[in-house]
């Protein structure tokens, strides 16, 4: 069998810090501000004291209710990263006090589920399909192996290792127990997560188990049903389509269903795909991630168009206004291909986690750090504002610990040398071989494509260098201290400089970063006729606030003069915190007699504009108004 395990390790987030003016301020704001948000919702909203038991629900409880510990679960584990690099007393005391309570909640059989001991107890493990109960076992397990990665301390790892045995007690394919799986995946990947924090096998056997198992025939689900006195045929969401229960896995073609739930189950898929060296496993990824680039992505990285199942139609169906794109499954996005780019260290995967990172997750939170996005559409007529908190609030935790743990995106390492996946101005300490080496990067990424790589060595050195060529950039070049390099990417994507690096070696690198017009597939029929711009890993829109007298909607690229140079970049340092904006002309379509009528027999006149189009991620920070990504060219 080919060898399929990863060949590369990610840097840990705590070996990388970052002293730039873009994602430093903003993890700075994350363990200033949205953390302690977080908590004070959760708090407000009864999330953490649920663990004391001491609360009345009426029944059937709203589905947000039912898995209420996810949530808490996931700003343990935001916490816990943030306390792994920057200790915090306050911070401390509110994270073991909340662990205090989820054990205080664990039943004698290791049981721990809040609703289900107290609010329905007579429901517990009688529907996997729909009720969350594995996975806010496996949020609160990714929690335990934060905290206990973080402080070294055991008691919540203990806790959640006794609620996993209690599962695998209940669950699986021995005589005895019930061959039952999660309608979310989620506890998969936090299972690896176990198996790798505790040494033991059978939580990794656990995992595989609930992916095999997916999807399988006779199907658990329909049985499930029946025994608690439903007619499977009646299930609302009328496919398993929805939870990726349709097939099982490696029978799979297309990315369906919840986007979240998909990614999640996807992230564990890769995860065994190396820890079984299971080829069939890598090999459905590959498909599946081929059928969600050329067919199912937004331009900024989200996933799912559709409210109705939050996630996915058909392919090409890609409307902007009506864009889902929920923040969780763009976060999904990049944990899957994150674990995808540590096998041969492909630049198409670091690409997907930089359109990604740079568009669809960091829109998602305002500039302040305390309003959220749920959804992330690419146009809106103003009615789309960032909320403090909402009733299923799932994505403000999950941001949180993602800018908690971002350095991890951001280089990997083997024995032989080190890949640079992400560009930003700080520092990755590493060791190859027992030797101790730093990276220091200098750049002012995403505003310009000049990178500077400092090599920290204490003596003569040999290892490689292994530097991305984002898919968006056409030319480049390459110095050593002041030696130019004649050099390609490899076919991974990647300039590899193999050396003896010497104390003091510094690599210049210079992406060049011009304006680029965009045009979808035509096959997407909601964009046809449009475009939109991108400028290095950013992705551009037009909002009123730019445009106060011109709705937007009647604003058209001049297609008798439309190519990029006709753009100029400009950086406006005093503009919601610092940023490049990009300036040109366009037209202002109206009707030949300015009469207001819905109909006519002309063709509309265009009056020549200045517009401006701002970084997607910024809009809606300032006063409420309409944005739009994609433009008509007329």
């Amino acid at each position: 069998m080919p060898e399929v395990h990863r060949k590369l390790q990610p840097i840990p987030f705590t070996d990388i810090s970052f002293q730039d003016d873009f994602w430093s301020p903003r993890i700075k704001v994350n363990r200033d501000v949205t953390i302690p948000h977080i908590y004070d919702q959760c708090q407000a909203t009864g999330r953490i004291s649920a663990f004391t038991l001491d609360f009345q629900r009426s029944l059937p409880a709203p589905i947000v209710l039912i898995f209420g510990d996810s949530d808490i679960a996931k700003w343990v584990e935001a916490a816990s990263f943030s306390l792994a690099d920057f200790p915090d007393e306050n911070l401390q005391a509110k994270v073991d006090d909340v662990i205090e309570k989820i054990i205080h909640a664990q039943q004698p059989d290791g049981y721990l589920n809040t609703h289900f001991i107290k609010g329905d107890p007579a429901m517990r493990w009688k529907n996997l399909r729909d009720w969350h109960e594995m996975y806010c076992a496996g949020h609160l397990i990714e929690a335990a192996v934060a905290h206990f990665h973080a402080t070294g301390s055991h008691v919540m790892l203990d806790a959640l290792t006794r609620y996993a045995d209690h599962i695998d007690a209940t669950f699986g394919p021995e005589p005895g127990k019930r061959p039952g799986y999660c309608g979310h995946p989620e506890i998969e990947l936090a299972l690896v997560k176990l198996y790798h924090a505790t040494n033991n096998p059978r939580y990794l056997q656990m995992a595989t188990y609930m992916v095999e198992e997916r999807g399988a025939q006779p199907h658990y689900y329909d049985w499930e049903a029946r025994q608690r006195g439903d007619d499977p045929a009646k299930y609302w969401a009328k496919t398993y389509d929805y939870c990726q229960a349709h097939l099982p896995v490696r029978e799979q073609t297309k990315v369906v269903g919840h986007a979240v739930r998909a990614m999640y189950l996807l992230s564990a898929v890769a995860d065994l795909a190396h820890e079984k060296n299971d080829l069939s496993l890598l090999v459905t990824c590959q498909r599946l991630w081929e059928n969600l680039v050329s067919k199912r992505m937004y331009l900024t990285g989200a996933i799912g168009p559709s409210a109705h199942n939050e996630g996915f139609t058909q392919d090409y169906d890609l409307p902007d206004e009506t864009a889902y794109a929920e923040t969780c499954a763009t976060i999904g996005v990049m944990m899957w291909n994150h674990r995808l780019l540590q096998f041969n260290g492909e630049s198409k995967y670091a690409d997907v986690i930089e359109r990604a990172l740079y568009n669809g997750f960091l829109s998602s939170i305002s500039l302040t750090g305390d309003q959220f996005f749920y959804e992330n559409p690419l146009a809106s007529f103003g009615e789309n504002r960032r909320q403090t908190w909402f009733d299923c609030p799932c994505c403000p935790p999950n941001i949180a610990r993602t800018f908690a743990s971002l350095g991890q995106y951001f280089y990997s390492s083997n024995a032989d040398g080190v890949w640079v996946h992400q560009f930003a101005q700080g520092t990755a300490h590493f060791d190859l071989g027992g030797v101790p080496i730093q990276l220091r990067q200098q750049t002012d990424y995403p505003w310009n494509g000049n990178v500077r790589i400092e090599i920290g060595v204490d003596r003569v050195t040999e290892f490689g260098v292994h530097i991305r060529v984002p898919g968006w950039c056409r030319q480049w070049s390459v110095k050593i201290n002041n030696l130019q390099l004649d050099i390609q990417p490899d076919a991974n994507g990647y300039l590899v400089i193999n050396r003896d690096w010497s104390p003091g070696d510094c690599i210049f690198y210079a992406m060049e970063m011009p304006i680029e017009l965009t045009w979808a597939n035509p096959a997407v029929r909601a964009l046809q006729g449009r475009v939109a711009f991108q400028r290095g890993p950013l992705v551009y829109c037009l909002e009123a606030a730019d445009h106060q007298d011109i709705p937007l909607e009647t604003i058209a690229l001049d297609g008798r003069s439309l190519t990029p140079d006709v753009f100029e970049a400009v950086h406006e340092p005093n503009l919601l915190g610092g940023l490049t904006i990009i300036q040109g002309y366009a037209l202002a379509l109206a009707q030949e007699d300015g009469a207001d009528r819905l109909y006519q027999n002309a063709i509309p006149k265009g009056k020549k504009i200045k517009i401006t189009a701002l970084p997607y991620y910024a809009w809606a920070n300032r006063n409420p108004g309409a944005m739009r990504v994609w433009l008509p060219v007329y």
